[in-house]
């Protein structure tokens, strides 16, 4: 997840260099943000009816009394009305953006005597028939629909002060200011920097649940990305009000309509009307307790049917999510047929800040949809694509008259002008600074020109082999070519004075679906039986924060090709042709069996080997760079299968054996209890191999936490050529934390984890080869366990682990307990 952040906040940076206002716009839009308070009393008067004169837009107050309101309909007057108080109607000015303050005066209408005697919150009744018919009433129960549905999205940045505008950078840049605008929901000030337009068919089937959508339209300000297109569709953020728990950002908030509603909500019934010629009730909730994943907001259902017709709710201003200051949803509902109720109208606005003070973002997607078809056969070739966002081939040529026949809604003066914009603001010179320094922090790369320099975590170094090691690194930049691209470095050793060094290229045939070659050569130390996502042997990190001595490290020499086939999104093949000498040092002394019980000591062991990858990640989504891409993950398990081939006689290669490896791994969240994750890996070989060429299990020798490694086991510990590794973690999100008053405001979250793993190794293979060292590799004859209980979220950033070993706690020189530590970019 956090590359994901670090990317998608770099885009949104980036963006920046596409949006300079080239005209003026009239603003074409009302937006009223308010209070309610007491005439008489001066106290804030919670759940207010406001809705614009002559319209059926209209809003609630909350508990503060506070409400926005906003809308591109011409109305000069807002309504007010509450139980008890004298009906209000206030002037307002059109199209420009207002705070106000409305006092109620009390209806002094002699009422007769009311007698109230203990019963049932009457919203209670409304909930129960509400769940009774949600079968009929979820558009997810349906047999089949379709639509068209065009979506768009803006992204602003917000709180621009005085003192920013007054910037020397903007000195000759003053103009751009004269685009900001001020949000009606949350106060604040705003600059545009994107707009994009989709317009999409969308398909949907119960028996068997899939889900399809084609762009065949798209528009993004600025650049043309396929990828980013598919994040710009209706798949994503997509809500589904009748479900128990609804997704945002990873996380799991309650509905206010779930069956475990009541023990989450307070309900009000406020009030009946007719909407749109529909009789139906209007239900305000607010959370029971603070801190936990649920909205504020009012519901309108309809009185027979009990299906929402529309709603709007809001992210508890208390709720333990990160980097997400406010967010506001409102879906609206329509009647197609006597008892089907579908989605037509959608509006999501997100305020993404550090602080509510510092600069940020908004996000806001507005989504309508026509052509609606219920229950009809929907031809299956509409489903022949395992990934279920294509975006079409001419989807990015479309043309203005295209757009302006096809888009559901008129653009307004000032969307218009955000797609005149230039892009001489990239020659600000903060700007460019900003954009430079978050590549270089993301990337670990500098650019200059045509080159990349870096990264610079690993320029310098120690361990107990070379001593202070120093390295220099580098590849070709994206202005070079965006189609193929050299990398390699250098490095020295001052204690072993060896050079080492490395050298590779890339070239990219296709993004997606992905196609591409890759060669490497490598002459260099490495750490055998390390994970993939430790830190790099060479990672300053990993040698300032080690708990033994680095010194387990070998030279090698490796030459890699591989080529790389995704047949369809989520499903590829990577043949990968390798051969590798590594060599025995000082501390690793290697010796090779030549008699029954004699050994002798040689200077290295070479393998030669031709591995053939499987994976298949069904309805995978990536976010895509040039050359490398990030997965944004799937909602179903990923596959991976490894089948390899080791080749004696081959360059001079040593064995001859054959390896198979199988793993499984999801998340997924177990509602309200956090998130699930789990790892299975399998995996066997056969014929001859000594330990550098076998399973040697991940073990972890600093005090950062791996979640792919055994963070209590040592390196050179255990090895196996046939075993099974199992590694489940959960996340509790805060479900226990946040109902301690002390842990409360910390927001600080749980997290559990368990590994294991078992396994042997043939006698053959055991007598193979062995170190002339203190060093003792075994045979997981029994299993091998360790759990962890951490706390994360720390200051946002920050997972603590204490971490048991709880197996094999008589091997020489371990630790049976210790903390372990991760910086993690999580909502």
């Amino acid at each position: 997840m956090i590359a994901y952040i670090f990317k998608f906040s770099l885009f949104i940076i980036l963006l920046v260099a596409f949006f300079t206002p080239t005209e003026t716009y009239a603003q074409a839009t009302t937006k009223i943000r308010g209070k309610i308070i007491d005439a008489d009393t001066k106290e804030p008067l919670s759940f207010v009816s406001i809705i614009f004169k002559g319209t059926s837009i209209g809003t609630i107050t909350d508990d503060n009394g506070a409400f926005f309101i906003e809308t591109k309909k011409p109305t000069d007057s807002i309504v007010v009305s509450y139980i008890g108080y004298i009906t209000t109607t206030r002037k307002i000015r059109k199209n420009i953006y207002q705070e106000i303050t409305i006092n109620l005066k009390t209806d002094n209408i002699q009422l007769n005597e009311v007698v109230i005697t203990p019963g049932e919150n009457p919203a209670f009744r409304i909930l129960r028939k509400i769940n009774e018919n949600k079968e009929n009433n979820n558009p997810n129960k349906l047999k089949s629909y379709q639509y068209e549905v065009y979506n768009k999205v803006e992204v602003d940045v917000n709180n621009i002060d005085e003192s920013y505008k007054k910037q020397r950078a903007f000195k000759h840049f003053q103009f751009i200011f004269d685009y900001i605008d001020t949000s009606a929901i949350t106060g604040k000030n705003y600059l545009p920097l994107l707009i994009s337009e989709t317009l999409s068919d969308f398909y949907y089937t119960r028996d068997p649940k899939r889900e399809q959508e084609i762009i065949k339209a798209t528009k993004i300000s600025g650049i043309q990305n396929e990828s980013v297109s598919q994040f710009m569709g209706s798949m994503y953020l997509k809500i589904n009000f009748y479900d128990n728990f609804i997704n945002v950002f990873e996380k799991s908030f309650v509905s206010p309509i779930a069956g475990v509603g009541r023990a989450y909500y307070k309900y009000y019934l406020l009030d009946s009307s007719y909407v749109d010629n529909q009789w139906c009730y209007q239900i305000s909730f607010k959370p029971r307790r603070k801190q936990e994943p649920t909205f504020t907001g009012d519901f309108w259902v309809h009185d027979t049917t009990f299906a929402i017709k529309k709603f709007q709710i809001r992210i508890a201003k208390d709720a333990n999510i990160n980097f997400i200051n406010d967010m506001v949803i409102s879906h609206e509902f329509t009647k197609i047929d006597t008892v089907t109720w579908i989605l037509t109208k959608e509006n999501v606005f997100a305020d993404f800040n550090l602080s509510d003070k510092q600069i940020g973002f908004f996000g806001r997607k507005t989504s309508s949809y026509k052509n609606i078809i219920v229950n009809q056969p929907i031809d299956e070739s509409k489903f022949s694509q395992l990934s279920n966002i294509i975006v079409k081939e001419d989807a990015t040529e479309k043309d203005g008259t295209y757009w302006k026949e096809s888009r559901h809604d008129t653009l307004s003066v000032k969307e218009e002008a955000i797609y005149t914009m230039v892009d001489s603001i990239k020659e600000v010179p903060v700007f460019k600074s900003v954009i430079e320094l978050v590549t270089m922090f993301l990337t670990g790369y500098k650019v200059f020109g045509p080159v990349e320099i870096g990264p610079y975590y690993t320029l310098y170094s120690f361990n107990e082999i070379e001593g202070n090691r120093l390295k220099l690194g580098g590849r070709t930049s994206n202005s070079f070519s965006t189609k193929y691209m050299l990398d390699g470095y250098f490095a020295y050793g001052l204690k072993d004075t060896r050079p080492k060094y490395a050298l590779g290229g890339i070239y990219v045939f296709s993004q997606l679906p992905r196609h591409a070659i890759r060669v490497f050569y490598k002459n260099d130390m490495e750490q055998l039986g390390q994970s993939a996502n430790a830190f790099l042997s060479d990672n300053i990190l990993s040698s300032l924060f080690r708990r033994n001595p680095n010194n387990k490290i070998s030279m090698v020499e490796e030459y890699k090709a591989y080529w790389e086939k995704e047949w369809i999104v989520g499903f590829s093949n990577r043949l990968t042709i390798s051969h590798k000498n590594v060599s025995s040092t000082k501390e690793l002394d290697f010796q090779v069996l030549v008699q029954d019980t004699t050994y002798a000591p040689v200077s290295s062991r070479t393998r030669s080997e031709i591995l053939l990858n499987t994976r298949f990640a069904y309805q995978e989504k990536f976010l895509l760079g040039k050359f490398e891409r990030i997965s944004m993950g799937t909602d179903y398990p990923i596959l991976n299968l490894n089948l390899t081939i080791g080749l004696k006689d081959v360059f001079g290669s040593n064995y001859e054996y054959y390896k198979a490896n199988f793993s499984i791994e999801q998340k997924f969240n177990i509602n309200p209890l956090g998130r699930f994750k789990y790892l299975i890996d399998v995996g066997q070989i056969w014929g001859r191999a000594p330990y550098p060429f076998l399973q040697m299990h991940e073990g972890n020798e600093t005090y950062g936490y791996d979640p792919y490694a055994f963070n209590m086991m040592n390196y050179y510990e255990f090895v196996s050529d046939r075993y099974a590794s199992i590694f489940l973690e959960h996340h509790f999100d805060g479900f226990f934390l946040n109902r301690i008053p002390l842990f409360r405001k910390l927001k600080w979250r749980e997290v559990v984890s368990g590994k294991g793993v078992i396994g042997d190794i043939s006698e053959k293979n055991a007598r193979l080869m062995r170190l002339n060292t203190n060093l003792t590799l075994n045979e997981l004859t029994k299993p091998y366990f360790e759990a962890a209980v951490g706390i994360e979220n720390i200051f946002k950033l920050l997972r603590i682990d204490a971490v048991w070993r709880l197996s094999y706690l008589d091997h020489a020189d371990i630790q049976t307990f210790g903390m372990r530590a991760i910086f993690q970019f999580t909502f």
